[in-house]
Formats: C-alpha cells, sequence, structure tokens
C-alpha cells in the first residue's frame, strides 16, 4: 500500500498559499505571495531533500501544476531538485484540464477520491501531495491522507489559504519526528491517529 502524503510549507498562522513567489498565488486578492523565501534557510532544504528519498510520485492539483509546468522544465539544472521534479511521476487532480504535458504526468480519470484511492492500492513508494491545497482539503476529507510533512515558519500573514481551514475533519496527530531549525522553522512529520480526546482539568 503506498502513503499519500502532505507536504507543505505553512506560516505559523497555518497559510499555505503562494509561498514560492509574489506572483504565484493572488487569488481573492492575496498580497504575501513570496513569504517563505525570507524566512527559510539550508536546514528546511535538506529536510525537504529527505522527505522525497522515499517518494517516487507526486499528487497535484491543477493550480500546482500549471505552476510547476511552468517552472521546472526549464528550471536551473545545477539545482538538485530540477532533475528530481522533472523525472517524478506527476499524477494531476482536475475537473478542467483535458491533457498535461510535462513531462512523465498523468491526468487522473473520473472521481478524484477513486482514483486516489486505486492509486494507494497501486505498486510503487509513497506519493507526495504537493501544495494543492483544494486538493489536499478533499484527501483530508474521505481519511486518504497517511502522512503530513510541515516546514512551520516563523512568520505570520494574517490571511490567505490555509491547510486545516475551517471545517476540517478532527483528527489526533502522532508525531513522527518534529525538530526546529536554527532560523526557527518547525520541520514536523506527523501521522494521523483517529479521532482527538476530550478531557478537563
Amino acid at each position: 500500500m503506498r502513503k499519500i502524503i502532505v507536504c507543505t510549507f505553512l506560516t505559523l498562522d497555518g497559510v499555505m498559499q503562494a509561498p514560492g513567489g509574489p506572483d504565484e498565488d493572488a487569488e481573492s486578492g492575496f498580497e504575501h505571495g513570496g513569504w517563505q523565501k525570507p524566512v527559510a534557510d539550508d536546514e528546511v532544504g535538506t529536510a525537504i531533500a529527505g522527505w522525497y528519498e522515499h517518494s517516487d510520485a507526486m499528487l497535484l492539483g491543477r493550480k500546482t501544476y500549471d505552476i510547476f509546468a511552468s517552472y521546472w522544465p526549464t528550471a536551473d539544472p545545477e539545482n538538485p531538485f530540477t532533475d528530481r521534479m522533472n523525472s517524478m511521476h506527476k499524477y494531476v487532480a482536475s475537473r478542467t484540464l483535458t491533457s498535461v504535458e510535462w513531462q512523465n504526468s498523468t491526468l487522473l480519470e473520473g472521481d478524484t477520491v477513486d482514483a486516489v484511492g486505486k492509486l494507494k492500492a497501486s505498486d510503487g513508494g509513497d506519493i507526495n501531495v504537493v501544495g494543492s491545497g483544494d486538493l489536499a482539503q478533499t484527501l483530508m476529507r474521505h481519511g486518504l491522507v497517511d502522512e503530513y510533512r510541515l516546514t512551520i515558519h516563523p512568520v505570520i500573514i494574517g490571511t490567505g489559504k490555509r491547510l486545516f481551514a475551517d471545517g476540517a475533519i478532527p483528527t489526533a496527530l502522532e508525531p513522527v519526528s518534529v525538530s526546529t531549525t536554527k532560523g526557527g522553522t518547525v520541520l514536523g512529520v506527523y501521522r494521523p491517529s483517529g479521532k482527538p480526546g476530550y478531557d478537563s482539568y
């Protein structure tokens, strides 16, 4: 059984929108695009590289696919992520795309939940969900996420799309590994472990 792993950059207040650049995603008037680089450090890059070691595919929503497909095919070949991003298999969930042209990309057919369930049951390595907030919400609602790998950066944005938005399914999380970089970014790996408990002091 393959694992579906949500890999996401977050602000301290949980915003995941447009970490990579000012023009990445200005939906709903978002004005804070590119918030990650000023608060990232070398340890973040090392951790991300490690998170991809046992994954052989990505699962992307349409918006993230479009952003990646317009950047990585012509990205700096000296960047160690360039070959990795281009060579990995990409599964794309979209209701509007009719084809995908980026190297090693496959457009999922039919219902996304059913298609991802079949991917989990297929042979292969782990599958990373990168960005793709709307898709991540769908996967979480249907219990398809096996693990979260989060970089939580020391900055507060105040507005924007959040990974755990209003209406998220209450879920207890088992910490697999949690550390902090020299720049103050929390590197957290968590696995869902059922429903949360409730008690009082």
